[in-house]
C-alpha cells in the first residue's frame, strides 16, 4: 500500500492526497506508475542533456540499488524542450516502457505498454496499461504540460 501521490498539471511538483481527515493510500498502482513515470531517473552517458544543463539528475539511492544497475523513475525529463515532433512521442514511449519494466521483472504484471500523443499545443499524454499478473488489465492516463516554446 503506497500514499495516494498526484503530479502536478505542470509536472513539476506532486503532493499527497487526503482521504478524509487523514492521507489517502493506494492499494493499486497508480501511485508506483505515477513515482515510476515523473521521478527523474538518471540520463545515459549518451542522452543529449535538455540545453542549459549538464547535470544528469538522478536519485541519490539509485547509489546503492540492491541489484546493479537498477534505476528509479523515467528519462521522461529528458524531453521537457523538445519540440512536438513524432521522433518525441517515439522516444516518450521508450522511456515509460523502459521505467514501468519493473513491473513485468518483479512479477506483478504480464505486461506493459505506453502510449505517447501530442493532445494540444505543449501537451503530452500518456497512456499506460498494465496487464496484471493476477487480475484483468488496468489503465492510467497522464496529460503532461510543456510551455509552448516546445509547439510546432
Amino acid at each position: 500500500m503506497d500514499l495516494r501521490t498526484r503530479i502536478s498539471a505542470d509536472g513539476l511538483t506532486a503532493d499527497w492526497l487526503l482521504g478524509g481527515m487523514q492521507l489517502a493510500v493506494d492499494d493499486g498502482l497508480e501511485t508506483a506508475i505515477t513515482l515510476s513515470l515523473f521521478t527523474d531517473r538518471l540520463a545515459d552517458a549518451g542522452d543529449v542533456l535538455p540545453a542549459g544543463s549538464e547535470h544528469r539528475r538522478g536519485w541519490w539511492g539509485d547509489s546503492f540499488a540492491e541489484f546493479d544497475g537498477d534505476l528509479i523513475g523515467s528519462r521522461l525529463w529528458l524531453l521537457a524542450r523538445e519540440k512536438q515532433l513524432p521522433v518525441v512521442l517515439q522516444r516518450a514511449r521508450d522511456y515509460a516502457r523502459e521505467s514501468l519494466r519493473w513491473l513485468v521483472d518483479d512479477g506483478i504484471a504480464r505486461n506493459v505498454e505506453a502510449d505517447a500523443q501530442f493532445v494540444g499545443l505543449g501537451v503530452l499524454a500518456l497512456t499506460v496499461t498494465v496487464e496484471r499478473a493476477v487480475a484483468g488489465p488496468v489503465r492510467f492516463r497522464f496529460e503532461i504540460f510543456w510551455g509552448t516554446e516546445n509547439a510546432v
